[in-house]
């Protein structure tokens, strides 16, 4: 089946009594056994649920892989997959991570024994150059929060086959429908599936889907032990945003093109973020890798934070809001909103100043968000 069909039809048909076209929910939290010895293939909530794996048939099948767990939120997919690494590992991760990632990396896994280096993953000899005898994983996040930095995801599994090292992607910024991660050999792909895969901004969710089944079973052993499932309810909720993850894509990266063209041509903008511009340096690899170019796009103003802040708050149409991916468009200025908990420094060498705006693109009419956007500017 193609892309579009599947997020329709995989994990749909469970209802053998009553030929439900939509995949119930089962809000349980436990399961009566037949006897001592067996029960109907669950026990507990926490360990399985049915409508929670619907949905995790569902985005395996979308990315290729061999299994997924869906988790409460992206964060404790984050958490799931590093759960692989073990005290004296070391990662090689990107500079412009995400802002809750770094927190995660730089913070809390530093005090439980893990190691890091932050490059800057553009660059495939500064990530040789970061390689070290102790090193067991390369994340990757592609396009960057919120640089929308391209990185080359077939050079970093060159550079991990050495090392026996995992290579994990993030592929929250495009979903499998615009990039497949698998397809160029990387071992894990995560998502928070907040943003594109629900698509509403009614839900907090996370996956972690494998490409073998030795790295799917270990983590599927993870989010068990470690309870970080998602609820039957949210797992119905991404279940239903998924069905229309391939036309809301279609169309809010069309008006994301027609966004950024407009900023780059204006006045008051220093540089715009969007691999879909051909000025963008890594615009031929997202050509290559991607099947299109996403609805998430930075830009920089002349002038600074008065400027970003005007921006922001005049916006009429975005949003003035964390999280992406949604129907509605939304503006942010990262420095105190996604990469508040990044350092300071972090974000100096990420390149995330107080003159970058992030903007999530949504569904609304192209001309109503460039026109507002024109005034708020003028503003």
């Amino acid at each position: 089946m193609k892309f579009e069909t599947r997020c329709v039809h995989t994990g749909v048909h469970k209802d053998a009594q009553y030929n439900s076209v939509i995949t119930p929910i089962y809000p349980t939290s436990t399961f009566f056994w037949n006897d001592l010895e067996s029960n109907s293939g669950y026990d507990y909530t926490r360990s399985g649920n049915p409508t929670r794996d619907a949905l995790q048939e569902n985005i395996a099948s979308l990315e290729g892989g061999v299994g997924c767990v869906a988790t409460s939120t992206g964060m404790s997919a984050v958490h799931c997959a590093m759960a692989l690494f073990n005290p004296g590992d070391h990662i090689v991760a990107p500079a412009d991570v995400y802002g809750g990632t770094f927190r995660l990396f730089n913070q809390f896994l530093k005090e439980k024994g893990l190691k890091f280096t932050f490059v800057d993953m553009t660059n495939a000899e500064a990530v040789k150059a970061a390689v070290q005898p102790a090193t067991k994983g390369i994340w990757i996040e592609t396009p960057s929060n919120p640089m929308m930095k391209v990185i080359d995801l077939a050079a970093m599994v060159e550079i991990a086959k050495p090392q026996n090292a995992l290579t994990i992607c993030d592929n929250t910024f495009l979903s499998p429908y615009l990039q497949r991660p698998f397809e160029f050999g990387i071992d894990v792909v995560m998502h928070s599936t907040t943003k594109y895969i629900n698509g509403h901004s009614d839900v907090v969710g996370g996956a972690v889907i494998c490409r073998e089944q030795d790295n799917a079973k270990r983590i599927a052993w993870i989010c068990n032990a470690l309870g970080l499932a998602c609820s039957p309810f949210d797992a119905w909720l991404v279940l239903r945003g998924i069905k229309t993850l391939g036309c809301r894509m279609e169309a809010q990266q069309k008006n994301a093109i027609k966004i950024a063209r407009f900023l780059d041509a204006h006045p008051l903008v220093e540089t715009v973020y969007y691999p879909g511009l051909e000025s963008h340096p890594q615009h031929e690899l997202a050509k290559r890798q991607q099947d299109g170019f996403g609805a998430m796009l930075s830009f920089d103003v002349k002038d600074g934070r008065p400027v970003a802040e005007k921006v922001c708050l005049n916006s009429k149409l975005f949003d003035v809001a964390e999280s992406l991916g949604g129907i509605e468009s939304l503006i942010s200025f990262p420095v105190t909103m996604s990469h508040a908990s990044m350092s300071a420094e972090g974000r100096a060498a990420a390149g995330i100043t107080e003159k970058t705006v992030r903007v999530s693109v949504g569904l609304e009419h192209s001309d109503d968000l460039v026109e507002d956007l024109r005034q708020a500017l003028e503003s």
